[in-house]
């Protein structure tokens, strides 16, 4: 019999502080733009960074004073290519983060790299301004693969870069992505079993998807990207995905992001479990639970207009207020990719209403979902079409 405890009053304000509050910065710039990359990043031959530096902290002061006294858990310098910052900079942004909220005495800093920015000095003074964990774009570990991925470094430059970080820093994490083009099943493995010689904690491994707005989505239109694996493919390369990371000891914590013990992206799991988080930077997205409402947030997302606008004392930010059923949407959407899954108390109180009893014992019976105790989630098979299951439990 499919049930949900009764519902305990609690404030709907105070519900984030069961997934957790973090910033995330926004640095939009790049040395190139990747063909299959839909972010919000631009190529700029001159940035004036003291600028930025001063916009990025007034920013901070004026969230700050919105959120006073919470407990700030994480800082997520991403892009763009955050480590293209000067190290001065990211000391003035974290000592300023330091002076505007109380921290969590283990507060996680992460910062994403790529490869070709990466060198030793500059890494050690991150570290030295307070950054505990870098996050680290490789991709590929074939230099054919990186080329036609509009990548500008080669896999020696890759395994450079995670030595570094690996010597600088006790947290590190890079990124692959498969199902490219003329990728074989066996490649993928043959690959995944390198680069899981070489991580220390945590991987996130995506699956290549063709986005429109890219390079990649212009060409697939015209039928011009060859060579991508089918749908049967692409799922035989999640699940040996799945069986190489479990016997090296990793656990599939979200459906892209896998970690050994306590090695979690303590900052992505603050958006997944539906938490809080300021956005700062152009098109920043963010939530946040003001005076008993939730909020979406969202920068603008020109650099040129952003970085103005601030300066203006005007900055421009669209906010949105989350109706109840799009509360319950959104933790529905993000902790259903969680290997721990959703609390059905939880989504009751966010919803204001419970899912359908049929439908989840309908996908239940599908293997596709599992309910233990209080909590639904998705079984590996859901995992492989999370899309249609979330669809379906949101269609009732």
């Amino acid at each position: 019999m499919f049930h949900v405890k009764p519902l305990k009053a609690r404030p709907l304000a105070e519900d984030w502080q069961q997934g957790g509050f973090g910033l995330y910065i926004h640095w939009p710039f790049c040395q190139s733009k990747c063909p299959y990359c839909d972010f919000n990043s631009h190529v700029a031959a001159k940035i004036d960074q003291a600028r930025w530096r001063d916009a990025y902290l007034r920013e901070i002061d004026r969230a700050a004073a919105e959120t006073p006294g919470r407990i700030l858990q994480t800082v997520f310098f991403g892009g763009g290519t955050p480590s293209l910052l000067a190290p001065e900079i990211v000391d003035a942004i974290i000592a300023k983060v330091r002076a505007a909220w109380p921290t969590a005495n283990d507060i996680e800093i992460t910062m994403e790299a790529n490869p070709g920015s990466v060198e030793a000095g500059r890494f050690a003074a991150y570290r030295q301004a307070g950054v505990n964990r870098v996050s680290i774009g490789v991709q590929a570990l074939n230099d054919t693969d990186l080329k036609a991925l509009g990548r500008l470094h080669s896999v020696a430059d890759s395994l450079a870069a995670i030595k570094i970080a690996q010597k600088t820093f006790d947290r590190t994490s890079f990124d692959l992505i498969y199902a490219r083009q003329g990728q074989s099943l066996a490649a993928w493995q043959a690959e995944l079993d390198q680069a899981l010689q070489i991580a220390n904690g945590h991987l996130s491994l995506y699956q290549l998807t063709i986005e429109d707005g890219t390079a990649f989505g212009d060409r697939f239109r015209r039928g011009l990207l060859k060579g991508l694996p089918d749908e049967d493919l692409g799922a035989d390369m999640y699940l040996a995905t799945q069986d190489a990371t479990n016997a090296a000891g990793y656990k599939s914590y979200e459906v892209s992001n896998y970690a050994k013990d306590s090695q979690e992206s303590r900052h992505n799991c603050i958006y997944w479990n539906a938490g809080d988080y300021i956005g700062i930077g152009p098109g920043a997205h963010g939530r946040l639970s003001l005076d008993g409402c939730r909020w979406s947030t969202e920068a603008t997302s020109n650099p040129t207009a952003w970085l103005e606008s601030i300066e203006a004392g005007a900055p421009k930010e669209r906010r949105d207020l989350l109706s109840s059923a799009e509360q319950g949407t959104e933790y529905l959407m993000m902790g259903l990719r969680r290997d721990i899954g959703i609390d059905l108390e939880r989504y009751s109180r966010l919803a204001k209403s419970t899912l359908n009893r049929t439908t989840v014992a309908d996908l239940e019976s599908l293997g596709l979902v599992v309910r233990r105790e209080n909590r639904l989630s998705a079984t590996p098979s859901g995992r492989l079409v999370l899309n249609a299951v979330i669809e379906k439990l949101m269609a009732e």
